[in-house]
Formats: structure tokens, sequence, C-alpha cells
């Protein structure tokens, strides 16, 4: 995509500003590789944009490295927004979202795991329809809805969605937990578990408000309620990469209440 593609008028700055949210847990090593990746799509595309780091009081210096890129790119590009201790995922959202400027919202995750350079085409897909939330999918071909043809650059084809770096087991695990919960709860999606999404600002305050699941379910939720609200929704597919540097945090617990989450929200939503 040619680095105008989302400029205003002789080059400028798009009208837009896209915040983006990232709670962090002992992410020493990979905030510094994550955040020139963003900063540089974001300038590269003519965007434009900050970062919102909500870190949960990592032991292994995460802060320090967060205040030491914030010095290097700006106070108004790289908001440190700490918290007290290891509140849970969803939690970080709403207190980073507190903190959030632009009238786009990004949440990802800060172990590499979701690559930025698919924010242009998450981007692309919103504007092509107006749409209220574009999220990123592992499970489809091609982007829902389609991306116009004359939004596409001649000879370029949608990447697949995929995942890399997991052992069959936990491929089968969410795609299990993804079959599981479009049979019981029809979302309209393909990807409720995945956490690399566009939201407008004023629909993500609005479905954070109303959701009650913390940790992983919490993705699944925003997803049903959103659909129940009747905002529209988009899917671009994303290759999703096992984390570079630290430990994976799913463990049998997330699994249990996953199932439970998903329970309650057949019966509740």
């Amino acid at each position: 995509m040619p680095a105008s593609s989302f400029s205003g008028p002789s080059g400028s700055h798009s009208a837009h500003k896209y915040s983006v949210i990232l709670p962090t847990y002992n992410e020493r090593k990979n905030l510094p590789i994550i955040i020139w990746l963003l900063q540089k799509t974001f300038t590269e595309h003519h965007l434009n944009w900050e970062i919102i780091i909500v870190d949960d009081n990592s032991p292994d210096g995460t802060q320090a490295v967060a205040l030491e890129l914030q010095n290097a790119y700006g106070e108004d590009r790289i908001i440190l927004k700490p918290r007290a201790g290891k509140l849970g995922l969803g939690t970080a959202y709403i207190h980073g979202l507190d903190f959030c400027t632009g009238d786009f919202v990004i949440i990802m995750d800060a172990d590499f795991s979701h690559h930025p350079k698919f924010i242009p085409e998450f981007i692309k897909l919103q504007r092509a329809y107006d749409l209220d939330i574009v999220t990123g999918t592992r499970y489809r071909s091609t982007p829902t809805p389609a991306i116009p043809p004359h939004l596409q650059p001649t000879g370029m084809e949608p990447i697949p969605g995929g995942v890399y770096g997991w052992d069959l087991k936990r491929k089968l695990v969410s795609r299990g937990a993804n079959f599981l919960a479009d049979t019981v709860l029809n979302p309209g999606v393909s990807d409720l578990t995945g956490s690399f999404r566009l939201y407008r600002r004023p629909v993500l305050k609005h479905i954070i408000t109303l959701t009650v699941s913390r940790g992983y379910v919490f993705q699944m939720e925003m997803m049903v309620r959103a659909r129940a609200l009747g905002y529209t929704v988009g899917e671009i597919p994303i290759t999703f990469v096992d984390r570079i540097f630290g430990e994976s945090k799913l463990g049998a617990d997330e699994i249990v209440g996953y199932l439970k989450g998903v329970w309650t929200l057949f019966v509740g939503v």
C-alpha cells in the first residue's frame, strides 16, 4: 500500500487519530520492538497516533523501558499509565481507555504476537464500510466484507489468516474454543478469542461498560455484545505468531474460565 494512502491534503496527517492500548506484564524485551514497529507503521502511512502502555507493576523493569521509550518518541506519543499489580486484561483496557485521545482505539498484545503491519488493512476496511469495529482473525483467508478492488493495490493478494509457533494441542484448543462459541453464541465473527482489534472510541466505551467478564473471556464477550447491540464488525485475516520473549499466560484456569464464560453469555446476552 502506498505510504500516502491515508494522507490528508498535501500529504498531511489523516484527520483521524489512533490510540493503541498495550497492556504489559514482564514485556521488557518485547516492548522496544513493538513500539518501533508501531511508530514506523503509523509514520509511513501518515497516521496520527499515540500508545498507552498499561503496565501491571512488572518486576522485570518494563516500566523503566517504557520511560526510556517515552523520552525517545515523546510524551505525547508514549503514555505510561501503570497500575499497582496484576489486575487482568479486561481492566487494563478499561484503565487505558481513560487516557485515549484518539477517535479510534486499537487493542493488541505487546508480545509481538500481533504485527502492526495489519493495522493499515484494519483502517482500510473500516473506512471502506464505515465500520464500528474491525477484528483480526486467524481463521479466514479473505477480509469480510471484501475490500473494494479500487482500494486494493494491483497484484496484492490478501494474506490468509494463520497461527505460527503453536503446537498441535494449542491449535486444537483454540479452534475448539472458537467452534464451541460460534455454535452456541452465533456471534457472526470467526475469531472470538482474538485480541487484535480496532474500535471507534465511543463504541468501545459503550461495550466495555456492559462487559462483566475478565481475563480471556473478556474478548469473547465484547464481540457477542457488539453484535447484540447492532454494531457493525469487519474481519481482516492476520498471522498470529507466538510470543518471542517470555512465557504464554494461557493455562488450565483460563480454559475452564472460558467454558464458564460461554455458558454465562449463552444464558445472559
